[in-house]
């Protein structure tokens, strides 16, 4: 049971909802942040990724029941009914807005219930209707740093406004913003390519669907980690980071991920889409330990 409750959580994946929540949260806050307010932060964002989770398991048990890869997951496998998932997905959404909004501010709350009403509204049906699918999730996913540099911020003053809407438009919100945002699109387009019998079989959309050579999919996964490197000079520009500490390994990174991404492009296969996927999965805690220590507070 408890396997079963891990996999409806998806609880790998939304450890790293924890991490980049946390990464937003320290770099606005710094050295001076308050432990309470940073637990009650990734409390809140935490649980509100384990019920996106599992509402989007329960809008998806037939094409999970079709593919090979998720067929077993505890809905499609019977081993979870429907209305107790609907029940834990309904407890631990309604739970982190209420206590985002109460221990955190309303700002953090309303980012996360703008992530849910995105992941689960828009993008969630839209995989079955249009493979622009891929550019929603990616806005769904890059989200949750917001919701720690929001959190940072701590309670409303008494003299603000009751909605600080600054506080998404500060330049370290937006370059975690772009920075997930870009991450996301060459990891899920390899997948896709890799999966894309499955994602067929599922009645998903998605780029990849069609391009058996690989040709659209490896352009637009070149084009994303090229976008992606020349961001790293944003911070830079903004007086974020130190660049003599931030950019020698941060365009070292992005190069490694344009390099692979490239190599995709020149031959699209699965071992180099998967060596691509792995470079991903490498380059996105790698550009964030850069970031970290490479910031300014204050």
């Amino acid at each position: 049971m408890m396997n079963d409750l891990l996999v409806l959580t998806k609880f790998r994946l939304s450890a790293l909802v924890i991490v980049t929540t946390f990464v937003g949260f320290w770099l606005r806050r710094g050295p001076d942040w308050s432990g309470w307010l940073l637990f009650h932060t990734l409390l809140g964002s935490s649980f509100a990724a384990f019920g996106a989770a599992v509402f989007n398991q329960l809008m998806e048990i037939g094409p999970d029941s079709r593919m090979t890869r998720t067929a077993d997951r505890p809905l499609p496998s019977g081993r979870i009914s429907p209305g107790a998932a609907f029940g834990i997905g309904w407890l631990l959404s309604a739970f982190a807005l209420i206590h985002l909004g109460a221990k955190a501010n309303i700002e953090a709350a309303a980012l996360t219930a703008l992530t849910l009403a995105v992941y689960l509204f828009i993008y969630t049906p839209l995989k079955k209707q249009s493979a622009a699918n891929t550019l929603v999730g990616a806005v769904s996913g890059a989200l949750p740093p917001l919701i720690g540099w929001a959190g940072a911020a701590g309670q409303t003053p008494a003299d603000a406004r009751y909605f600080r809407w600054e506080l998404l438009l500060e330049p370290g919100a937006l370059y975690l913003f772009a920075l997930l945002f870009l991450w996301q699109l060459p990891h899920f387009l390899a997948i896709n390519w890799m999966y894309r019998d499955e994602y067929r079989r599922g009645g998903f959309v998605m780029l990849a669907n069609e391009d058996e050579e690989g040709v659209r999919t490896s352009r637009h996964a070149l084009a994303y980690s090229l976008a992606t490197l020349l961001l790293m000079f944003y911070p830079v520009a903004r007086g974020l980071v130190n660049p003599w500490l931030f950019l020698p390994p941060a365009l070292l990174l992005a190069g490694w991920l344009c390099k692979l991404a490239l190599v995709f492009q020149k031959s699209p296969d699965r071992v180099n889409a998967r060596k691509l996927f792995f470079c991903t999965l490498a380059y996105l805690p790698g550009s964030l330990i850069v970031t970290c220590l490479a910031w300014k507070h204050g």
